[in-house]
């Protein structure tokens, strides 16, 4: 069965952090139906002044953070002790779970171009101990294709393997289509799928979809991704739902209104980090 878009979103430009400009394509609004990615911010510009406040110390629990520089360089730096920086095609993967205190800076560059997913934690892993991973291109493999190229940012691909995801099943592809070529995705059937378009327009199930568009698919076995007449580059998630209940504040995404208030208490009294280094 060929999969067929149930939904479009495009974003709305914002600032979040310390005033970084964004487009903020998936969040509060959406969580039904993209289930389970809960957020979805795209970064784009070739101004420093846009980004470079970067984003302070925060907290987070109940969710993981996967970020994908595909231009330009973020550092992060956090409550476990890690410090890193990752740019230039590279990933950084970060499990809130219990609670995690961080920062991401983002350095001038030439371009600034990729994105940031949250993806939900099941209700029994909500708790689990926070953890970092960065994603290097050495981690990453890249498949040469007539129509293009696959990058393999984790999950799996025709028995290729690269980052497993440890509580959601995440297959994540960096798909470069030459113009006007297309490529069919095989799916099993009853994964969620999410496709976004970060460079260039395309056609998605048959259908147009703007440059900047996160696009909800139907179930299915597969689904062909064409693009227009230039270069595009589309980002394709697949996971499987949660239908679990969201309870989401700010930073912190849990199952129930006295989860979310026990977080907000917690750091209020400053028990929140479970697991922590001095600065």
């Amino acid at each position: 069965m060929e999969r067929r878009i149930s939904q479009q979103v495009r974003g709305y430009r914002t600032r979040d952090g310390a005033g970084v400009s964004l487009v903020r394509v998936l969040g509060k609004q959406t969580v039904q139906v993209y289930d389970p990615i809960l957020l979805l911010d795209s970064f784009d510009s070739t101004n420093p002044d846009d980004y470079t406040a970067g984003f302070p110390m925060h907290p987070h629990r109940g969710i993981e953070t996967i970020s994908y520089v595909y231009r330009g360089y973020m550092t992060h730096k956090d409550s476990l002790g890690n410090e890193d920086t990752i740019g230039d095609g590279e990933v950084q993967w970060m499990t809130a779970g219990s609670g995690i205190m961080h920062e991401e800076k983002l350095p001038a560059a030439e371009r600034l171009l990729g994105v940031q997913l949250w993806l939900n934690l099941p209700a029994k892993d909500k708790l689990a101990p926070p953890a970092y991973k960065s994603i290097k291109n050495s981690d990453i493999e890249e498949i040469d294709f007539d129509w293009g190229k696959l990058r393999l940012l984790a999950g799996e691909f025709e028995g290729r393997k690269g980052y497993m995801s440890k509580y959601l099943p995440l297959d994540y592809y960096d798909i470069h289509l030459n113009p006007k070529a297309s490529v069919i995705m095989n799916t099993e059937r009853d994964r969620s799928v999410m496709v976004f378009t970060l460079l260039g327009d395309a056609y998605i199930g048959g259908e147009p979809v703007k440059e900047k568009t996160a696009v909800k698919l139907t179930s299915g076995d597969q689904v062909e991704i064409k693009a227009a007449d230039e270069n595009a580059q589309v980002l394709f998630v697949s996971s499987i739902r949660l239908d679990e209940p969201v309870a989401w504040g700010g930073p912190i995404v849990m199952n129930t209104k006295e989860e979310l208030n026990k977080a907000f208490d917690d750091l209020k009294k400053g028990t929140f980090i479970k697991d922590k280094i001095s600065y």
